[in-house]
């Protein structure tokens, strides 16, 4: 894999996902991070309940090798659940029976739902791989052949069939520079310019 695969540069999402939602639901409503932070999974009347979906893609122009990276995190659980829905068969991403065959649809979701311009034009993306991480997964593409990014438009509706919620974070670096947005369904389209 490329040696983006082991740089994550999103700092708060640094403790795993649970961690990180109990913080956030604690500010809101401690009572409810208290019990959740001491129930089971077998407590709750919905193993995949979360409080808030998210997803955050990080975009990072490698001047050097020509390429774009990308990664994008997400719930397991939703990705897993997406995936079953689209392609009407039952997915387990901590434990897949044919791994190539999620890595398949990994990738055919991610271009379906990622889509980018770089100066303009209509970019064709590659899949690099993914990886599990606690309670997320990692998932790796890239854009070779880049010229200088001056700028890079994204169509970002990635869960949006399955929670009228969710939230997409994106950071993009190019160079020293490092510009952040986020993404509220129903709005899609963003862009960075450098």
């Amino acid at each position: 894999m490329q040696t983006f695969v082991t740089k994550k540069f999103l700092l708060f999402m640094g403790a795993s996902w649970g961690k990180w939602l109990l913080l956030i639901l604690f500010q809101v409503n401690p009572a409810s991070a208290l019990f959740l932070s001491h129930a089971s999974a077998v407590d709750l009347p919905n193993k995949s309940f979360h409080p808030f979906y998210v997803s955050v893609t990080e975009f990072n122009y490698n001047q050097k090798d020509k390429v774009l990276e990308i990664s994008c995190k997400l719930f397991a659980e939703d990705l897993e659940n997406a995936l079953k829905t689209l392609n009407k068969i039952n997915i387990d991403i901590i434990h897949p029976k044919d791994p190539k065959l999620l890595e398949k649809y990994i990738f055919e979701y991610l271009a379906k739902h990622l889509q980018l311009k770089i100066n303009g034009k209509a970019v064709t993306l590659q899949y690099v791989g993914y990886e599990k991480e606690q309670e997320a997964v990692w998932g790796y593409l890239q854009v070779n052949n880049v010229p200088p990014v001056k700028r890079l438009e994204v169509m970002n509706n990635i869960l949006y069939e399955s929670y009228t919620t969710q939230i997409s974070i994106m950071h993009a670096s190019v160079g020293s520079s490092r510009k952040s947005t986020k993404l509220v369904y129903p709005d899609k389209e963003a862009s960075f310019e450098f």
